[in-house]
C-alpha cells in the first residue's frame, strides 16, 4: 500500500533503528540521559533559544506551551483551523483552563491587525485578559501553507506591544526552512516558545522538542511532569531525533517535490479540484465534489486500489508525502485516482 494519510506513518530506517539500539541512556525524569540532553542541546541550538525539553508528542508540547504563558481563564488568539483547535481533543480548554479567541486566516495565516482587534481588553472586568498568540507554520489545514516572514514578524511585533506571548507550533517548521532557505533560527527568532515534531518528515517513531528562554523551560519541565510526560531511559528515543536531525532535514525538499508532482498530477484528472501553486511543502488538499463522490467514498474506493489518503471533510481529501513515499509511489498514486475517477464515468 502507498500511504499518504500523513507523514506519521514514517517508519524509523534501518540506520536509524541502528542508533536507537546503540544509545546511551540514562534517568530522563533526573535529567541524566546524555541522549535526550545532546537532543535538547541541538534543537536550543537550531531554535536560537536558549534551552529545550524533550516531550512525548507534539500535543503535549502546544499544551506545555500554552500552560507556561498563561492562567486558568485568560484568552489565547489562535487560527480557526490550527491544531489544538481541530485536533487535540479540547485539551487548552480541560487541561490549560483557557478560552480561545478564534481568528479567520487565509490557509491558516493571520494578521498583525486581527491581532490588534481580538486583542482589545474591553473593561477588564467583564472579559478574559488575552495573554497569548498561537501560530503554526507550517499550517497543516492550510495545504501545508508557510507563513510569509514578514507576516510572521509582524504579528509577534503587534503581540508584544500588546504584552502578549507568542507560541510558534512549529510541528513542521524545517519544511517551512528546507522550502524557504530561512533557517529555523530565524523563523523562532521572535516567538516565545516553539516546538518541532521529530515523527513526522523526519521519520522518528516518537517525540517532539519543545524550545524557549531557560526560565520558560524550567516551568515546562514542571508541567512536562504534572502533565506525565517524564520519561526514564528515553535515550533510545532522543537517539532518533539526533540522527534525523543529522540526516533527514535536507531531505524533506524530496518531499515537497513528491508533493508537487501529485498535485500536477491531480489536477489534470477530471473531478479533481486544486491549485498545484497552492502546494508549497508535503501536504496536498484536493476536492473530489465534481467526481460526484464525496470524500469518504473516493478514499474507500482509492484503498482498494492500494493508496490511502485521508477525508478531512464532506468533498475535501488530505494526501501528504513522507520519507517512505517514492517518486514511483506518487506516479502510481496518480494513475490510481484516474482509475477510481474514470472508472465512474
Amino acid at each position: 500500500m502507498i500511504d499518504l494519510i500523513s507523514d506519521t506513518v514514517t517508519r524509523p530506517t534501518p540506520a536509524m533503528r541502528r542508533v536507537m539500539a546503540e544509545a546511551e541512556v540514562g534517568d530522563e525524569q533526573l535529567g541524566e540521559d546524555p541522549s535526550v540532553n545532546r537532543l535538547q542541546e541541538m534543537v536550543a541550538e537550531l531554535t536560537g533559544k536558549e534551552a529545550a525539553l524533550f516531550l512525548p508528542s507534539g500535543t503535549m508540547c502546544n499544551l506545555v506551551g500554552i500552560k507556561v504563558h498563561t492562567q486558568p481563564g485568560d484568552r489565547i488568539i489562535i487560527e480557526r483551523t490550527a491544531h489544538p483547535v481541530t485536533s487535540e481533543a479540547g485539551g487548552p480548554g480541560l487541561v490549560c483552563g483557557v478560552l480561545t479567541y478564534l481568528v479567520d486566516g487565509v490557509r491558516g495565516v493571520f494578521t498583525a491587525e486581527q491581532v490588534e482587534a481580538a486583542a482589545d481588553p474591553g473593561d477588564g472586568v467583564h472579559t478574559p485578559p488575552t495573554t497569548l498568540v498561537c501560530i503554526e507554520n507550517t499550517h497543516n489545514r492550510g495545504g501545508g501553507k508557510i507563513w510569509p516572514i514578514e507576516t510572521l514578524q509582524a504579528v509577534c511585533a503587534t503581540a508584544h506591544r500588546l504584552g502578549l506571548k507568542v507560541h510558534m507550533d512549529g510541528a513542521r517548521l524545517l519544511n517551512a526552512v528546507v522550502a524557504t532557505g530561512i533557517p529555523a533560527a530565524t523563523w523562532c527568532r521572535s516567538v516565545d516558545t516553539v516546538w518541532i515534531d521529530l515523527s513526522k518528515g523526519l521519520g522518528c517513531p516518537v517525540g517532539a522538542v519543545l524550545a524557549g528562554d531557560g526560565e520558560t523551560m524550567r516551568l515546562a519541565r514542571r508541567y512536562k511532569q504534572m502533565f506525565g510526560g517524564a520519561m526514564r531511559q528515553a535515550g533510545i528515543l532522543a537517539a532518533a531525533g539526533i540522527y534525523a536531525l543529522q540526516h533527514h532535514v535536507e531531505r524533506l525538499a524530496e518531499d515537497h517535490a513528491h508533493a508537487r508532482l501529485l498535485a500536477e498530477g491531480l489536477a489534470e484528472t477530471p473531478g479533481i479540484g486544486l491549485d498545484p501553486a497552492e502546494v508549497e511543502t508535503n501536504i496536498v488538499f484536493f476536492d473530489v465534489q465534481n467526481t460526484g463522490m464525496t470524500a469518504a467514498a473516493f478514499t474507500e474506493a482509492l484503498l482498494a486500489e492500494g493508496v490511502r489518503m485521508g477525508a478531512v471533510g464532506r468533498y475535501r481529501v488530505r494526501a501528504v508525502t513522507h520519507l517512505d513515499v517514492t517518486r514511483q509511489d506518487i506516479e502510481r498514486a496518480i494513475q490510481a485516482v484516474r482509475q477510481v475517477v474514470l472508472g465512474r464515468r
